[in-house]
């Protein structure tokens, strides 16, 4: 418990860090000589880069840690005989003899004993049983009391094993933040005033729309995106609209620019500074198709779909084991907490890592939740999908159906979950269709797969919303229109813009 207070502390500083980022490059600035200390050796940079390795030796600590284990120590299982010999043995007639000329074989023994215990197998506890009862004449009381001690030292190694994977999970999770911490040191002040004759020809350009530029800074991202940065207003009392900036930031650059993502939508006779970057390549349209099962009132299913400021659409699905209000507060947390952590930076998988750490502890008998996630570059067109407990996705491309496909457990089941990964290279026209157990469960057994990928070719509707709609119609046939348990279909479709 104490290591996840850590983690979320620090993930409470990151949060804090992220929102004075935002306010530094929004706000209106006065006076040039303050952000022209951006474009140098920034003493706050290093500040924010000593904090970044302060959490990453943070997390090599956790990391030096014991790692889990599977099975008792040799120590564990010489308590194990220990007690178990001292309650029996003690009182038997023959303990001299066992445990003077015999006493090698009978440890031996009792050893092995305990490890076929261990093992769980009855073909090998059943032959081990044997050969202690040819040597301890009191074999029956010796294995009760060995499986009892036994039963007690493997519930310390559960919690023992609990706590290990705790502090890696909060390893991962400072890894992470230390990560994040440097990039946004990078991204706050590796900034450059732009180039005189830039800065000229965009001042000759607006001057035309009547809007005057203070100040130009931009941004070259690693990956090559171009950010730019104006402080500007319009005057004689006029109002521009952001689109019009962006086409003439578009001409100047040679490459499509837009203002970030909820950007100010005009200039206005007040210094602004809005900042604008490279334009994606695609777009993307969603929509959505949910049944609750019969005699329900609230669906256990739950979604989200964003567009991340990384211009990355997100889209995260997920099933809450059962139904009803329990199961629908169970999804529904995952995909709050999924979202959060993503729009905040953090990668797919070390999200997930944190969302099952976060139902570990919150979890209740018998309450799962798969998690279901895609997440589409838009200036690529490359897919990244994750899954854990998930129904399969589909992708439709053109004349065929591609299914990708989980075996991994639902989040909160086991201490270190499994997600399974893929990615996939997207076109023009393709779709991703995302769906619950309840609509594969619909079709017929050991065909759900093929069925859904012929019920998705005999879709011919373009628009995602109508799609969804279509395949859950089609669905539903199969099983008489009976809703058996909570249905969700979501599907995205991606166009070049």
């Amino acid at each position: 418990m104490q290591e996840w207070v850590i983690a979320m502390l620090a993930i409470i500083g990151l949060f804090i860090l992220r929102d004075m980022a935002k306010t530094v490059l929004s706000r209106r600035t006065s006076k040039e000589e303050e952000l022209t200390q951006l474009c140098e050796s920034h003493p706050q940079k290093e500040k924010a880069e000593r904090y970044a390795q302060s959490f990453q030796k943070l997390a090599d600590t956790f990391y030096g840690m014991p790692f889990r284990t599977d099975y008792l120590s040799a120590g564990q299982v010489d308590w194990v005989f220990c007690q178990a010999s001292g309650k029996i043995c003690s009182k038997c007639y023959q303990k001299d003899f066992c445990w003077g000329e015999q006493k090698h074989e009978m440890y031996e023994g009792a050893c092995s004993l305990i490890r076929a215990i261990e093992d769980g197998q009855e073909e090998k506890v059943r032959k081990s049983k044997m050969e202690w009862t040819r040597m301890c004449a009191r074999a029956g009381l010796f294995y009760e009391e060995a499986r009892q001690y036994f039963q007690k030292e493997k519930q310390n190694l559960v919690w023992n094993n609990r706590m290990i994977e705790g502090r890696l999970a909060v390893a991962q999770q400072l890894d992470e933040v230390s990560k994040i911490m440097q990039a946004m040191a990078d991204d706050l002040y590796d900034i450059e005033q732009a180039e005189p004759e830039l800065r000229e020809e965009l001042q000759k350009k607006l001057k035309k729309k009547q809007i005057l530029i203070k100040n130009v800074w931009v941004m070259d991202k690693v990956e090559g995106r171009r950010q730019v940065f104006l402080n500007m207003r319009a005057r004689g009392g006029q109002c521009v609209s952001m689109t019009e900036v962006a086409q003439l930031l578009s001409d100047v650059y040679g490459m499509p620019m837009a203002p970030v993502k909820d950007s100010r939508c005009i200039v206005n006779g007040e210094y602004h500074t809005v900042h604008f970057i490279e334009d994606v390549s695609y777009e993307v349209l969603y929509g959505a198709s949910k049944i609750t099962r019969e005699q329900e009132k609230v669906s256990g299913d739950n979604y989200s779909c964003s567009l991340e400021e990384n211009g990355r659409f997100v889209m995260c699905l997920s099933d809450g084991m059962g139904s009803g209000m329990d199961a629908c507060k169970e999804s529904e947390t995952v995909v709050e907490l999924l979202e959060q952590f993503l729009s905040s930076g953090f990668s797919q998988e070390t999200a997930a890592k944190m969302v099952n750490s976060a139902l570990l502890l919150r979890r209740q008998d018998g309450m799962f939740s798969t998690v279901d996630m895609c997440s589409l570059d838009l200036y690529t067109g490359v897919c990244s999908f994750l899954k854990a407990g998930a129904a399969t996705t589909f992708i439709k491309r053109d004349h065929w159906v591609e299914a990708i496909t989980s075996t991994s457990l639902a989040a909160g089941f086991l201490q270190q979950a499994d997600f399974e990964t893929a990615a996939r290279k997207l076109y023009h026209g393709d779709y991703v269709i995302m769906v619950t157990d309840g609509v594969l469960d619909a079709l017929p057994q050991e065909k759900e797969e093929e069925t859904m990928k012929e019920i998705i070719m005999d879709v011919h509707e373009e628009a995602p919303r109508e799609m969804s709609r279509g395949i859950m119609e089609r669905v539903l046939a199969y099983s008489d229109y009976k809703a058996r348990d909570d249905m969700t279909v979501l599907v995205a479709g991606m166009w070049k813009k």
